[in-house]
Order: C-alpha cells, then structure tokens, then sequence
C-alpha cells in the first residue's frame, strides 16, 4: 500500500518549503472548508469519526498495516506496545463517546449546529452557538500519537480548516489518520494539511501563525513560550507543556494476592507507550504496614514488568538513551551494594510478610543483558524522575499526606495520579489529591487509558477551541 501524494508531509524528503507555499496551502483549506466542511451537520461528523476508528480497529485495515510496519522504525515503539496504544485510542472514538464529549463540554451537542441550550438555561431565555476557528493550527509533539490524534479529532468536530505541523520522529501514525480520513471523505481531506519540518524555522511558523486564528502546542515548556512570543495578538493560543504523573498503593491493597494484581496494574501503566507519555507513573508510592512492604511489591512490580516483555518488548533504544539507562542503573545498584556491604549481606524479602527496611536501603531489579526494564527500590521517599523507558522508582510512605509532601518538587508538575486504594478509601482520598492540585484521579492500571472526554490539564478540550455567541431572547 502506497499514500497519495495528498498533503505537503508526503513530498520526498528533498523538496523545500517555503513561506509562501505555508500561506497557500492555508488559504487553500481556508476556502475548502467554506465550501463543504463548515455546514455539515456535528453528528455525520461524529458518525465519519467512528467509523474511521471501526476501520483503524480491524487487524487488515491498510493504514493500520502500514502503521504497525513505519512507526516501530519512526518511533521507537515495538509493534505491540504500538498496537495496544492504537487500539486503547480507537477503542474511545465512537459514536457515545463523542457526544459525551460534546454534552459535557458544550452543555448540548446541538451547539455547533444552531443556537441551542439546556433546559437550565432555556428556563432564563438564553440560548448560545458554539463555533470552531475557521483555520486551526497544530504544533505537536513526538514522544507518542494520541495527542496529533485527539488534535485532529477535535478539529474535525469543530469544523476547522487543519494545519498540522508533524514532529519529524513520531509523524507517521497521525499522517495516515489524516489519509484515513480523506480515502473516506475526500471532501474532509482537502481541509486538512499536515507538514513536516525540523525545528528553528520561525519564517515558516511565522507564515502559519499568520494565517491560524487558534494554535494548540504539545510540547516542551520552551517550545510554548517561543510559540507564545511570536504569535499574532488575534491569535489564540492553547498549550499544553511537559507533565509528569505517580501512582499510590495503599495498605489495604498489600495482601500477598492482591499486591500481585495491583503490581500487575503498575506494570500497564509503566509499558504502555514505553512510559513517555506525560500520564505515564515515574514513582510508585507504597504505604507501609500492610502485610506486604514496600520493598516487596517493588520485588512483585519486576517480576510483572519481566511478564510484559516477554509479551510486549519495549524495542530498541538509540544508542545514547540506552546508555543514560545503563548509567542510571549503575548509580543505583552501586548504592545498593553500598548498603548491603555496611549490614553484611542484602535482605531477602519474604513475599507475603512484614519487613522494614532500615533508612537508606536500595534495591535495584533489573531485566538482564538489556536495559528493557528496571525497578529501583529506594527507602528514601524524596520525589526522583524517571529516565522513562520502563525505568520507575518505589518508595515508602506512611500515608498519601507523606506522599504529597515529598512530591512537592514537582507541584504544578503533576498530570495524573494512579490509585490502588480500597473503594472506602477512595473518596477520601480523591479531595486530598484534588487540593494538591491534581487534575486526574485514575486506577493503576488506566493511567495512559484516559477517556476522550477527560479535561486535559484540568481544562475542558473541545471547549477550549470553540468562542460563543449567546442569544439572549
């Protein structure tokens, strides 16, 4: 299966762009969306939007193929951690789920169509219509494709004329949604416009901005703020930078049985998308007293991450991050038999009892002969980030109140927090999270899972693109 030369991201390699053709390619899908995307009715675009993600589901569907073949190469990704990514993603984007997300975030689906509002507010005569920017431009990023993906979606949903700018290292898989879409709709294809360029050439991004009434980035702190700077004062700008999540497991989880379930949990949330994604756990904390420690879940949590790559490698490293891992790992288990050294031998931890470890121990696991996986026991509950990769920390603590406490380096930092709590304990829990500043509470186990409706960075995604006319009669 071979793509049609339908956007700027399928020309070779070799072909330049230039400003100029950046600001025709964006009057070009200005004019079409005017002539066919802009009265199309919200729910033949939610019916379009399912059944291309039906389609991206099938094991034989082309782009899928081809998807599962490129972007292991592209990416990194192994074909399996690649294919349940795809499929959690396209599991959510179907007909339910996309008006969820309409309902919640702009009160009536309704709203994208004609005025229209609730019964609460049509009580009080006001009715209000919601519309899309007329050209929305995407800077995305390319540690993983649910982001281009759920942008793309979005924009469709809001009848926007799309201009996406690929990240050169993860661009295929969105690329081949957006030629997934046009083999469906051709209409819709000649609406959307994705290319691919490397970074430091303002003078396109500049002729981009020009032209884009909205400009969502995903990407690195500095990333937003150069966008920040240089974009027009009519422009809008929707951002959403670096962020780092953590799970906690509380005591009543650590019974022998069930600490191997919920490690097993841990272990989702650690290989899915190799754990780059901002919702992906860098520490685990683990409350201390139950009848399995700390120390021995970590042990539970390598057994569970040498289970997944068995089934779902992690694939091949460059070169350079492989030995980032390799350094970090030798830091810790250079600590660890610096501890086991000064009380004569390393502890064996019974699996199903009590055991306390004495101040400063470190243990390290580690997937032998290769980097695929690591887990580092550290009785010093300080915060660390991760080098990612299947690379994560356990760390004791007496309650989530001490869990917070130590985290506090990275405040404001912090996407999503898995929990393994009993139900009981979860409403108490969740307030305290949430005053924190945590913007998502999640099972271990869904942390790289969210719903299509979740509020990104606590902030509503489809109702952040659209600005409002209400009617007041």
């Amino acid at each position: 299966m071979s793509l049609p030369n339908l956007f700027l991201a399928d020309l070779p390699p070799e072909a330049t762009l230039t400003p100029g053709l950046i600001r025709e390619a964006c009057v070009a899908v200005k004019r079409n969306r005017a002539t066919w995307l802009a009265n199309r009715r919200t729910q033949e675009l939610v019916e379009l939007l399912a059944y291309t993600a039906e389609r991206w589901l099938e094991p034989e569907f082309g782009f899928r193929r081809m998807a599962l073949q490129l972007a292991p190469a592209e990416t990194g990704f192994g074909p399996a951690t690649l294919a349940r990514g795809l499929d959690s993603f396209f599991r959510l984007l179907n007909v339910e789920g996309l008006n969820t997300l309409l309902g919640q975030d702009l009160g009536d689906s309704r709203r994208l169509d004609e005025f229209a509002a609730p019964a609460t507010e049509l009580r009080h005569g006001r009715l209000a219509l919601a519309q899309g920017p007329e050209l929305l431009a995407h800077i995305t990023a390319g540690n993983l494709p649910n982001s281009a993906l759920t942008a793309l979606t979005l924009g469709v949903l809001t009848r926007s004329a799309q201009f996406v700018k690929l990240s050169r290292n993860g661009g295929i898989v969105p690329r081949l949604f957006a030629h997934s879409l046009a083999e469906l709709e051709p209409k819709l294809g000649r609406c959307l416009e994705l290319a691919v360029w490397p970074g430091g050439h303002t003078d396109l991004e500049a002729a981009l901005f020009h032209e884009a009434d909205c400009v969502t980035v995903q990407g690195s702190d500095a990333t937003i703020a150069s966008v920040r700077l240089r974009l027009p004062a009519r422009s809008r700008l929707v951002a959403h930078g670096h962020r780092i999540s953590f799970g906690f497991v509380g005591n009543d989880q650590l019974s022998s049985f069930m600490a191997r379930k919920v490690a097993g949990r841990a272990a989702v949330d650690v290989t899915a998308w190799n754990q780059l994604g901002c919702l992906s756990p860098h520490v685990f904390y683990v409350e201390e007293h139950g009848a399995v420690t700390p120390e021995g879940f970590a042990d539970f949590l390598a057994n569970a991450l040498a289970e997944r790559e068995a089934s779902e490698p992690r694939g091949e490293l460059p070169i350079e991050l492989a030995a980032e891992l390799a350094n970090r790992r030798a830091l810790h288990a250079l600590r660890s038999a610096h501890h086991a050294a000064s009380r004569d031998e390393a502890p064996t931890v019974p699996r199903g009892a009590f055991f306390e470890a004495p101040r400063g121990a470190t243990r390290v696991w580690a997937s032998p002969e290769s980097t695929a996986w690591t887990v580092v026991y550290e009785d010093d509950p300080r915060f660390h980030t991760s080098c990612l990769n299947r690379f994560v920390y356990v760390k004791p603590c007496r309650n989530l109140a001490e869990a917070l406490h130590y985290a506090d380096v990275v405040r404001g930092q912090v996407s999503t927090v898995g929990v393994a709590v009993s139900e009981s304990r979860q409403s108490e829990l969740a307030p305290e999270l949430a005053r924190w500043g945590i913007s998502r509470i999640c099972p271990l186990g869904r942390m790289q899972e969210p719903p299509l409706a979740w509020r990104h960075d606590g902030r509503p995604t489809l109702g952040e693109l659209v600005t409002w006319t209400d009617w007041e009669t």
